[in-house]
């Protein structure tokens, strides 16, 4: 109630003022989104890949296989190094497998004890002639820069089909060797997904597969000073069985109709 004679102030600016205060709350709470991670943003039309269906493998009994990646391959962490996973794999497959880890290597950072993925696989021996390759990694290159990846990862590819031209190549995504998932590995993982739907190679997604989780990840990673958050011993094998039922799910016949879904970590474009 105002008292007589007095004059009541119009304040028009204030709905105008409220309505912009509104919008500003709910364009924050965009923002914000606590349900969406780093690691997901949305795909442009850029991101868009013509996706080629890759073909079922088919290897001799014993195959010559080429395993080539980053210290995961190496064996670091297990007890000794050929306890890795790669050497397991061979074993378990009964391969005739070629282990060819450099830790701290990736397609754009050279290792320790060796040089970038493009260095190395120009230094192969041409005369190795695998029937298979499985290329891993390499979370290595998630502390550079994003620009310069893709065409890292597709000179690398292009060398690897030249050297050996008859070998079926299958891409192994980098594992997350910390959770959750740093935003960077994750890129590089859909990357690597994205580059290898484009040419019809099978995609391994230790990511998408959920391998590594908060209920396994102290069974698998060896988080203490020599371990240094890579696989243990039992980690390996964990990874070499897993691998493993990859592959042998991308060799075995199937009467399966040819768009059922697959499992998430096997990316069949």
């Amino acid at each position: 109630m105002h008292a007589p004679g007095s004059l009541r102030v119009r304040r028009p600016w204030l709905p105008v003022l409220g309505a912009a205060l509104a919008i500003a709350a709910v364009c924050a709470l965009g923002m914000w989104r606590p349900w969406v991670t780093p690691s997901a943003p949305v795909a442009s039309e850029a991101d868009t890949v013509v996706a080629v269906a890759p073909a079922m493998l088919e290897l001799p009994d014993a195959p010559r296989v080429l395993v080539f990646g980053d210290s995961w391959v190496y064996g670091s962490a297990a007890t000794i190094p050929a306890l890795g996973f790669a050497y397991r794999l061979g074993e378990n497959l009964g391969w005739d497998a070629v282990v060819d880890g450099v830790r701290g290597s990736g397609y754009l950072k050279p290792g320790i004890d060796g040089g970038s993925y493009g260095e190395r696989v120009a230094a192969l021996d041409p005369a190795l002639d695998p029937d298979l390759i499985i290329l891993e990694g390499s979370i290595n290159d998630r502390r550079l820069p994003a620009e310069g990846y893709t065409d890292a990862v597709t000179a690398v590819w292009n060398a690897l089909e030249s050297r050996y031209p008859d070998a079926a190549i299958v891409i192994l995504g980098p594992a997350p060797q910390v959770l959750p998932v740093e935003s960077a590995t994750a890129r590089i993982d859909r990357d690597l997904a994205s580059l290898a739907a484009a040419r019809g190679w099978w995609y391994i997604s230790p990511i998408a597969g959920d391998w590594i989780t908060e209920a396994n990840y102290l069974d698998v990673i060896d988080i203490g000073p020599v371990g240094r958050n890579h696989p243990s011993t039992d980690g390996h094998a964990y990874l070499a069985e897993r691998v493993a039922e990859a592959i042998i799910e991308m060799t075995a016949p199937t009467d399966v109709v040819a768009d059922a879904p697959l499992d998430e970590e096997i990316v069949a474009p």
